[in-house]
């Protein structure tokens, strides 16, 4: 959540900022209106709340001068009655904004380059060069025919669209991918945590994906949700808690599977696994104070870089524009992976720093020099392992349609 003191401190700088990652100026307007409403109503409270503590002064004055003081406590009564109705006039003003400001994405870093979608992210730069095949490589989708390692229309038969199944060395080498990258991070200095898949409301309240996207949610009957990325329950481990400093960095990586129902995502990347309703990923997930985030930040990216390097899989680092940018992120480098059959790099990984935007929701804290201080959260895939898998058939692949093993990866198959 935006920092509301700042918002009232510098409402049109925000404001500005926040319309650059599409935030519309009616939506700007009715943040105002209740930023209004709310100074109005605080100032009125703290108006009579200061006639209360002046006329409860005047109480010892009367009784050294020998007044009555009936028509004062009469006062002071009604005045009581009307602190009470002020303050609550205060707290559903407050509340008001609050609701609206919830469905508000945080605001861009500075340095976010403008720009309306994807196509106007900026290289950073590129790692590995591309192989070059004597022939046209296939797709993953094709090459899943030839090894036999995902079935799609057992995967349809048993859910529906958009879900598959592995099979033989394509499942054993999802779990070899996992504990690799397990083990890759840990070496990292990440702690590995084992969390929940399903979380309640305010977690997802807490990183940001209530209210604002509930329709992309697998929800159960008891209001319970299933984790579109283990960022939730890792972040959420130490919602409303004070860190002690010297506990700092907190930094942890997690497998889970996620689950989204792609609710924006009709008719694109229908055939493979590019895109489905549940996979699996390893996350990195940092908690850290705020002048320590940057520097943990490219620690990250060089995570997950390095993942793809150890295992031959050329790259490219990208910076997401504004309007591109997710909705907790203050700015955000994705790392897209080379797939020959599609000829272009695709989305692998996503590291994000979100400031104390998740922090301010999800009340994450610590006492820094005396002080209680929101503290910063970031996170990143390290990695999405059906992408990864994708991009091992497209980058490994032989003419015949067989795939090579990546060398890394080999000691976790008994290879």
């Amino acid at each position: 959540m935006i920092d509301l003191k700042l918002l009232q401190k510098e409402f049109d700088h925000v404001s500005a900022q926040l319309q650059r990652k599409g935030v519309t100026a009616e939506t700007m307007a009715g943040i105002k209106e209740k930023n209004e409403a709310l100074k109005k109503a605080k100032a009125a409270f703290e108006s009579a709340q200061a006639d209360q503590n002046a006329m409860s002064k005047l109480f010892g004055v009367y009784k050294r001068e020998g007044k009555d003081i009936a028509e004062l406590k009469a006062k002071v009564d009604a005045n009581k009655i009307l602190v009470a109705q002020l303050q609550e006039a205060q707290r559903q003003a407050e509340e008001a904004l609050t609701s609206l400001i919830m469905a508000v994405p945080n605001i861009p870093d500075a340095s976010v380059p403008d720009g309306k979608d994807e196509e106007d992210n900026v290289e950073i730069k590129k790692v590995l060069r591309p192989k070059d095949f004597s022939y046209t490589p296939k797709e993953h989708w094709e090459l899943a025919e030839t090894t036999g390692w995902i079935d799609f229309e057992r995967g349809v038969k048993i859910a529906k669209s958009r879900f598959s199944v592995a099979f033989d060395m394509g499942a054993r080498i999802e779990r070899a991918l996992i504990n690799f990258m397990l083990d890759f991070n840990r070496k990292r200095g990440f702690m590995e945590v084992s969390v929940p898949q399903l979380v309640n409301r305010k977690a997802l309240e807490g990183t940001g994906q209530l209210p604002k996207f509930e329709d992309d949610l697998y929800v159960t009957t008891d209001g319970m949700y299933l984790i579109p990325t283990a960022e939730v329950p890792l972040t959420n481990l130490y919602q409303d808690e004070i860190i002690p400093e010297k506990e700092l960095p907190i930094k942890m990586t997690g497998y889970t599977s996620c689950f989204r129902k792609e609710a924006g995502a009709a008719g694109r990347d229908t055939r493979g696994i590019i895109r489905q309703h549940q996979f699996h990923k390893v996350e990195l997930v940092t908690i850290a104070k705020p002048d320590e985030s940057d520097a943990i930040f490219e620690e990250m990216v060089s995570c997950a870089s390095d993942l793809l390097t150890a295992l031959e899989l050329p790259h490219r680092l990208v910076k997401l524009c504004t309007g591109d940018l997710g909705f907790s992120a203050a700015y955000t480098v994705d790392l897209e992976v080379w797939l020959p059959g599609q000829n272009t790099y695709r989305e692998i990984s996503s590291v994000s720093n979100t400031r104390d935007f998740q922090a301010r929701r999800a009340k994450i804290r610590s006492k820094i020099e005396k002080k209680n201080t929101l503290l910063h959260t970031l996170n990143g895939s390290s990695l999405a392992v059906g992408r990864t898998i994708v991009a091992i058939m497209e980058n490994y692949q032989n003419e015949d349609g067989t795939v090579n093993i990546p060398e890394v990866l080999k000691p976790y198959l008994g290879m």
